[in-house]
This record gives C-alpha cells, sequence and structure tokens, in this order.
C-alpha cells in the first residue's frame, strides 16, 4: 500500500474503531456516515490533516486524524459546502491546534460557502473547546482568536442550515443557533455548559436532558425544529434548502406544479367557525391554500400563537405566518414577535414574498407578558414588517385587534391586505375596550351587566369589516374559498419586481438582525 493509500485509510477509521463503536451504541451515525446519507456526491478538503494526541502527563501518544470534516458537496443537484465535527476525536473540539481551522467559526468550509457565494450545511457534535486545546496552545485563544466575522456575514449572503445530534456544547452549540434553520435530534442535547459547569457554577445537580435537551431547545426557540432521528432531521435540512435560493443573488427556484393554481378551497368555510370565540387549527386554513403538501412548519414548539413556516404557491417559495388561536386566543406574546422577526429576516434575505392570515386578538396582556418583555419584542415585530422589501400579502380572517395589527401588514408599501367577511377589526378588543374606556358611567349605572351588554352592542356594528372595506381600508374583500388563485395571481405578477430587486455581486446587503 502507498503512503497516500495509508493516510487517506487512517483518515477514514476517524477516531479509531473503539470511539466509533461507542458512537455507534448511541444510536448516531459517524461524520462521515451523515455525509455519505445527506450529499449526492462529496469531494474533501484537508483529509489528511492529523491532531497530535498526547496523555495527561503531556507524553505523546500518537495521531489522530483532524476532528473535522469538511469539502465541497452536492446536495439534490445543488452544490454546497458541507461539514462537520467528528465526535469520536477529541469530541469535536476545536482544530486550533492546525495552522488553518477546517470547520466551525471561521474555518476553511465558511470561507468556501462565503467566495463560492453557495449553501453552507453542517453537522454539530462537539463540546465547543477543552483545557487541553489551551494547554497544547500554550494560552487561552478565544479572547485573541476567536473571530465570528466570516460565521455572520454568511447570514446575509447564503443559506446556513445546521443540525446538532448528540451533544453541541458551548462554541458548537453557539454555531448551531448562528444559522437560518437549525434541527436536533430527540435524544441530543445543546447547552452553554454542561451538568458539571452547572454543578461547579451554581450548585446544581440537573440531568443534561432536562438541562438542554429536544423539548428543553425547541420549546425556547433556540432551536428550531425538533427530529425523529438523524435521517428525519437530514430531510429536513433538504427541505428547508429546497425553498431557498443558493445566494442572495438569485431568486428561488419555482418548480413545477400539479395543484391547479385556481383551485377552491370550500373546506376553509368550515374550517373557521362562525362562533367568533371558538378556536380552530391554523396549519388546517394554511395548508387549504398553499400548493398540496408543501407547507413546512418551521418553529412549531415555541410562540406558539404564531405559526411560521415555508411553501409554496403555484410553485413559487414563499414565507407564511397565522395567528394561532389554540394557543392564548392568538395573541401575540414576546415569543410569538421574536418567531416573526427570525421568519420575516429569513424571508427578506432570500426574496421570499410573505402570505400572512390574521386572527390576532392584540398584544398579550398580563404580568407574565410584560416580564417576558411582549412591548419590545411586539414593536421588533412591527419593524420586520415595515423594513421589509418582499411582498407581503395579509388575510384578515377574523380578529384584528390593537396595536399587534401593525405587525401583519405595511401600509406605506404596496403590499395586499385582504378581508375575508369573518373579519372583524378595532382599536381594542370589544370586552375589554368597553371596560376600559367606561368604566364609570358602568359602575354608575342601575344595571351595570345590561349596560355592558347594550356598549357592546353598539362596538360590535363598529367592527363590521365591510365599513372598512367600503373606506378602501383594505384592499379587497374576497370569497375565502378564492384565496389561493387571488394571492397567487398577485405573487405571479411580482415576480419582476422581486428579480429587479435582487443586488448584483458585491454590493453591500448589511441587515440589522
Amino acid at each position: 500500500m502507498s503512503e497516500f493509500d495509508e493516510r487517506r485509510a487512517r483518515a477514514r477509521r476517524l477516531g479509531g474503531e473503539r470511539r466509533v463503536a461507542r458512537q455507534k451504541e448511541q444510536g448516531r451515525y459517524t461524520i462521515r456516515e451523515r455525509i455519505d446519507a445527506i450529499a449526492d456526491s462529496f469531494s474533501e478538503i484537508g483529509e489528511f490533516a492529523v491532531f497530535e494526541e498526547y496523555d495527561a502527563l503531556g507524553n505523546r501518544i500518537g495521531t489522530l486524524p483532524a476532528s473535522y470534516v469538511c469539502g465541497l458537496a452536492r446536495v439534490d443537484g445543488r452544490p454546497v459546502a458541507l461539514g462537520g465535527e467528528d465526535f469520536t476525536v477529541r469530541a469535536g473540539a476545536p482544530q486550533s491546534y492546525l495552522d488553518r481551522m477546517k470547520g466551525g467559526m471561521g474555518g476553511f468550509v465558511e470561507d468556501l460557502a462565503h467566495e463560492y457565494k453557495i449553501p453552507l450545511m453542517m453537522f454539530v457534535e462537539g463540546i465547543g473547546g477543552d483545557v487541553a486545546a489551551q494547554e497544547g496552545k500554550g494560552h487561552a485563544y478565544l479572547t485573541s482568536s476567536m473571530s465570528w466575522t466570516r460565521s455572520f456575514e454568511l447570514l446575509d449572503e447564503v443559506p446556513v442550515l445546521t443540525m446538532v445530534s448528540g451533544a453541541a456544547v458551548g462554541a458548537s452549540a453557539a454555531r448551531a443557533v448562528a444559522s437560518h434553520f437549525s434541527v436536533m435530534t430527540k435524544d441530543s442535547v445543546i447547552f452553554a455548559g454542561g451538568p458539571p459547569l452547572v454543578k461547579r457554577a451554581l450548585g446544581i445537580d440537573i440531568d443534561k436532558h432536562e438541562l438542554g435537551g429536544g423539548p428543553a431547545a425547541t420549546g425556547c426557540g433556540a432551536v428550531d425544529n425538533l427530529a425523529r432521528d438523524e435521517d428525519d432531521a437530514m430531510a429536513q435540512m433538504r427541505a428547508v434548502l429546497g425553498y431557498l435560493p443558493q445566494n442572495v443573488w438569485q431568486l428561488p427556484q419555482r418548480t413545477a406544479c400539479d395543484d391547479p393554481v385556481d383551485r377552491r378551497a370550500p373546506e376553509l368555510l368550515d374550517i373557521i367557525p362562525e362562533n367568533r370565540r371558538q378556536a380552530y387549527r391554523a396549519a388546517k386554513v394554511i395548508n387549504a391554500v398553499v400548493d398540496e403538501g408543501s407547507f413546512f412548519e418551521i418553529g412549531s414548539r415555541w410562540g406558539k400563537s404564531l405559526v411560521t413556516g415555508l411553501a409554496r404557491i403555484d410553485g413559487m417559495p414563499i414565507g407564511v405566518l397565522a395567528s394561532n388561536p389554540q394557543h392564548l386566543g392568538g395573541a401575540m406574546d414576546a415569543a410569538a414577535a421574536e418567531k416573526q422577526v427570525r421568519l420575516m429576516n429569513l424571508c427578506n434575505t432570500f426574496h421570499l414574498p410573505v402570505l400572512y392570515f390574521v386572527d390576532v386578538p392584540g398584544f398579550m396582556v398580563g404580568p407574565q407578558a410584560e416580564r417576558a418583555n411582549v412591548m419590545r419584542w411586539g414593536v421588533r415585530a412591527i419593524r420586520s414588517v415595515v423594513e421589509a422589501t418582499v411582498p407581503i400579502i395579509t388575510v384578515q380572517v377574523r380578529k384584528a385587534y390593537g396595536l399587534a395589527v401593525s405587525a401583519t401588514a405595511n401600509p406605506d408599501r404596496l403590499g395586499l391586505r385582504l378581508a375575508w367577511p369573518s373579519g372583524e377589526w378595532g382599536d381594542l378588543p370589544i370586552e375589554g375596550g368597553v371596560e376600559a374606556a367606561y368604566r364609570r358611567e358602568i359602575e354608575a349605572a342601575e344595571d351595570p351587566d345590561r349596560m355592558r351588554a347594550e356598549i357592546e352592542a353598539r362596538m360590535h356594528s363598529l367592527v363590521d369589516p365591510w365599513r372598512t372595506v367600503e373606506a378602501f381600508g383594505v384592499e379587497h374583500m374576497i370569497d375565502p374559498r378564492e384565496t389561493r388563485e387571488v394571492v397567487a395571481s398577485f405573487l405571479d405578477a411580482g415576480q419582476g419586481a422581486l428579480a429587479a430587486a435582487v443586488n448584483p455581486v458585491g454590493q453591500d446587503r448589511s441587515r440589522r438582525r
């Protein structure tokens, strides 16, 4: 066997038979198996880079392949920069022992995505850093040498998709979060510091899954989606990639569509209850309008009063938001507002028009909502709409009250605000608004309950959607069954404007985040 073949064989063995076997026992793929599973083809870079291994006393043991595998891949026929940490080598610790990092923060794989303007896909499974790395370098290097510039530049240039399987700690956890879409397997963990660090710092004994397991991480929005296993997680990454362009200088790919654009949706008449206090499933509304089977939900486990995701209408990729009356009555709390900001940033960055189904009684109120900073996040949600340069088509499904309505449409741009006959709107919800505005008169009345009911009945006449339609306060009232066709016609007409807005390579696309 030649030296070349011998070195290649050594690199393919990763951290060795024992460490690979342990990875398998824990039900996880190795980094090379993940790459083989997701990529049509893979041209590896830095295959022969090595890590020199020492024992606790500083004695050299030998060499192992570097703890990162990366290169140029094709995923569903598209070129992407692909890489991931190898947990079988030093628990995927940073490659600070190399002259140049291969991946992670500012490594070769990120430069590849930046220079070639191609998506970046990363598998994250690492401890983020360890004291052994500091010892090997001879000094603490995070303060002086760890640059995040390239990682954040990429968010304004190309799709960045990350998957966590196993443990993602510290810097590795941060790199997973600094992405446009992240997914983790249900048996994985992600946190700033693990149980030993928590025990030492706070004196708290806690299980790693309680600290940063899938339900915890996706329940607070640190990671977007939870997957059953690694195959499901990789399928989700590929699905999201399918909605996005190669970079910000291109438009998303429009695909062939077998779902007739003029398909009516009579089921919408049954989905929206006649009783305005009765809830319904927002996903049913979305699925009735978008191309069949195209809706991909993002962040289902947090910010639950707002449903967000990606879909297609007549083959055109779009972002979708919908108020969810099954949680907080659809009121927008801080988490939902943050969730909206995240999706709007994604859509605005990659030229995805937005379809927004509105049934919002206002911003969430109460001490818990105020302590969660609902107003600051609510205003950021409004700003995300005001600053959006992509078309926003708003469908007023039912309630639209208070300041939260400003986070659903921008009257200063030529978007499109459609109303269904089931819509109702006002400055405040009638019940609470009447109590606030006429409290003294109600309390002084001989029959307070009767007076309150009379005032509420009078106010309900003012929220008749036809009054606003007649004043051209919304652009059009439509039959809900015609929503798909109307939306598709405006999305199709807007393709030219989207193309004209795509900046030439090299133009500054810096964005506030």
